[in-house]
């Protein structure tokens, strides 16, 4: 059975983090808010976690878990060949609407799915989000809907889809919108923009104005 906190509340907030850090540990699936659409998380070095993430989605290995953390620090145990282009990136948007693909260390121990040696990272703008995150460290995190509906605003939509798949559902009330991030690949020579979301190419070239626009 699925448990639901409401983390405007600040007694509910404090139980709801905790459960939702125990369930994470223990390879089981939560749901958060970010600072787009609410997300399904798990263990980022849980295969098993994982393969259950994509399982409740309906989503298939080809379409690999981006990777969510609480501080750019963290990026040092995580990617590999980062460069200073990269790094300004970090330095201006994040914590925000951006996500990076990088290359990943090959020593890391994890499976997100069929990633060719990169991983998509993101520090979200979300207190609730970044206070798991310091907690548990790097979880593996995608829209919380099944593929091919919309991606939730709000828990009720989340938890209508998912169920009890679900371990614990953190309700921290509607996101602030429904745009998702942009995504710039920095594992080449030059930036490389996936995909324009919150964040407009305009805006991402006012610091790597080099970026270059995928087809």
């Amino acid at each position: 059975m699925a448990r639901r906190y409401d983390t405007n509340d600040a007694t509910d907030r404090v139980t709801g983090l905790r459960e939702a850090a125990s369930a994470v540990r223990r390879g089981e699936l939560v749901v958060l808010p970010t600072d787009t659409v609410y997300g399904i998380g798990a263990d980022a070095f849980s295969k098993e976690a994982v393969g259950d993430l994509l399982e409740a989605k309906g989503r298939g290995r080809n379409m690999p878990t981006p990777v969510l953390i609480g501080s750019p620090n963290t990026l040092h145990g995580l990617v590999t060949d980062f460069s200073e282009l990269a790094w300004e990136l970090v330095d201006a948007f994040w914590p925000g609407a951006l996500t990076l693909v990088a290359k990943h260390q090959p020593s890391l121990q994890w499976d997100l799915g069929e990633t060719r040696g990169t991983v998509a990272v993101r520090m979200p703008l979300h207190p609730v989000a970044i206070e798991l995150l310091t907690e548990v460290g790097p979880m593996a995190v995608s829209s919380a809907n099944l593929t091919g509906h919309p991606a939730p605003e709000n828990c009720d939509s989340a938890q209508e889809m998912l169920g009890d798949s679900v371990s614990v559902y953190l309700d921290g009330g509607p996101t602030p919108g429904n745009v998702p991030s942009s995504i710039v690949d920095v594992s080449g020579d030059v930036p490389l923009l996936l995909r324009e979301g919150a964040i407009t190419a305009d805006e991402l070239r006012k610091v790597v104005p080099d970026l270059e626009v995928a087809n």
